[in-house]
């Protein structure tokens, strides 16, 4: 039990590079997915109803609802709705800037500097990706009139969309970690 001990105490700079790594690996896979249709569809609830991103879209929430797309499906008048609406020229953009964060944060393996505005640069797209929580109301188990006597809907039931977003809290953490890592190095090589 001593040896785990010490291994652990002694890997905190290995672990927080392979948080480094873990965000990476989520950002560069999930911006990359955003070039493809049905993610650009997917995202297009919580973009539509945020008051930080909305106006990127041109047309309002909650217009959307009528032209979702079944993931794996193609309906050619819901691909002209979200082509009109900017759906898919806003999720190469979005899908970019994630990709650029991820490489930021990873490379603060070899550069503090980069690394701290990684990790803040993660920190921040996670603090926007919670306020979903708020402004998306597809984050909550819909009331579709169930039978039970106390049903389970509303807040704070998550829906799938819900439970994407909630875990963006470990990606905050991840990002101050990242950048209190990176801060400590500047910190030391000005000494």
């Amino acid at each position: 039990m001593k040896d785990l001990i010490n291994f652990f105490a002694g890997s905190q700079l290995k672990f927080i590079n392979l948080a480094r790594i873990s965000v990476c690996i989520v950002m560069v896979w999930i911006g990359g997915l955003k070039a493809f249709q049905y993610e650009a569809d997917g995202i297009v609830a919580f973009v539509a109803n945020s008051p930080l991103m909305s106006f990127f879209y041109s047309k309002d929430a909650p217009e959307y609802a009528q032209y979702k797309n079944p993931e794996g499906k193609t309906v050619q008048k819901n691909i002209d709705w979200h082509t009109e609406n900017n759906t898919y020229i806003f999720s190469y953009g979005l899908g970019a800037v994630i990709i650029i964060i991820g490489i930021v944060t990873l490379l603060g393996i070899w550069s503090a500097k980069i690394g701290f505005i990684g990790g803040l640069l993660t920190f921040g797209m996670s603090l926007v990706t919670l306020t979903f929580l708020i402004t998306t109301p597809e984050v909550y188990v819909p009331n579709l009139g169930g039978d039970f006597p106390t049903p389970e809907f509303g807040f704070p039931y998550l829906s799938g969309a819900g439970r994407l977003v909630i875990k963006d809290v470990i990606m905050m953490a991840a990002g101050l970690i990242i950048a209190s890592d990176s801060a400590k190095k500047i910190k030391m090589s000005l000494q």
